[in-house]
């Protein structure tokens, strides 16, 4: 019996009955022979890891442009965090870890520079609109590694496409557009878990907000610090979803409502503060200058992004090339286009 076989029996063994289980898996894109060593969720997890897109989440914004200081959250801290929390989750419900931990490090391949202000210029521009987490989908399909995609298993697409729908997105996810696994809906519920508690950490540490601006009905059920509030929500769901015994996740009333509650009150004084409105109108300019010249000038981004010809759209060409970048190469590019430069 190969290694990856005692893997898969060793799942049969030890998950819950809700678990996606590795070898029931319902296949890539492209069939390929499978690992002698791993099952195929650690193998996407392995691919994810050591792909070019995940390396650059490490200087993408999280929800402050480029940050000079060394404890801000960038994208990569943030998938980091939603994989740390998902994984707790799924350790507890005894689902699959492995597919659970592919999907969290995977489901913000797509995110633009500057975080929600360049996804919010790209949608303004591009034809068709542009939403994250289908350019997250887009990225392991098609273009990382170098063009050939990552051939991912479905259940990891799925739960990669199906994480977010941006704000209106339901903390508890589990009717019409939810992931079509426990494991991806974990994920789900660890992407909002992870972005209320560590964005308002930054907000504070910014002097966005202070502490004595917190709604304190919220702070009183969910804790007054950081790790109190991160263990009240994670242990919630974790004992909901248990006595629910149904592949879906669950959460008290009271909980669910103060943490819903969290995210509005983050949206209304952080992510649409006037400090925060000033710096994302900066980086929607950036970004929409920048497609507008390149979609302009297509011979000049072919010589720019080191391609032989255009394999798409010259629009969605454009479109990935700057949904790749870093907010560094951005501003850096930015400068070089429309900034003069002093004269040696």
């Amino acid at each position: 019996m190969l290694i990856r076989e005692k893997l898969e029996k060793l799942e049969h063994d030890t998950l819950s009955l809700l678990a996606a289980f590795s070898d029931q898996s319902r296949g890539r894109l492209r069939p390929e022979k499978p690992c002698e060593i791993r099952p195929a969720f650690q193998r996407d997890r392995d691919r994810i890891i050591h792909s070019k897109p995940f390396r650059r989440l490490k200087h993408k914004t999280q929800v402050f442009l480029a940050p000079a200081g060394d404890h801000y959250r960038t994208r990569l801290t943030h998938t980091i965090e939603v994989n740390q929390i998902a994984r707790t989750i799924a350790r507890a419900l005894f689902v699959n870890e492995s597919l659970t931990e592919a999907i969290a490090l995977g489901h913000d391949l797509g995110h633009t520079p500057f975080g929600h202000a360049g996804e919010y210029a790209l949608n303004q521009v591009c034809p068709g609109g542009f939403r994250h987490w289908e350019q997250s989908l887009r990225v392991v399909d098609i273009l990382a590694n170098e063009g050939r995609g990552l051939n991912l298993t479905f259940e990891v697409r799925d739960g990669i496409l199906t994480h977010s729908k941006g704000r209106e997105a339901p903390f508890v996810g589990n009717g019409e557009g939810a992931p079509a696994t426990l494991e991806g809906k974990i994920v789900r519920a660890s992407d909002i878990i992870a972005y209320v508690n560590h964005d308002l950490e930054d907000a504070l540490r910014a002097g966005v907000i202070a502490n004595a601006d917190l709604p304190r009905d919220c702070m009183a059920i969910l804790g007054s610090r950081h790790s109190e509030r991160i263990n009240t929500m994670v242990a919630d769901l974790i004992y909901q979803t248990l006595a629910a015994g149904k592949p879906w996740i669950a959460m008290s009333e009271k909980v669910l409502k103060a943490t819903e509650r969290m995210r509005d009150w983050l949206f209304a004084e952080v992510y649409e503060s006037q400090v925060i409105r000033k710096e994302f109108n900066k980086a929607v300019k950036v970004v929409t200058d920048l497609y507008q010249f390149l979609v302009s000038r297509p011979e000049q981004f072919i010589q720019l992004a080191g391609k032989k010809e255009l394999r798409f759209s010259i629009e969605q060409e454009v479109g990935d090339f700057i949904a790749g970048m870093s907010d560094r190469f951005a501003l850096s590019l930015y400068q070089e286009l429309f900034l003069p430069r002093p004269w040696d």
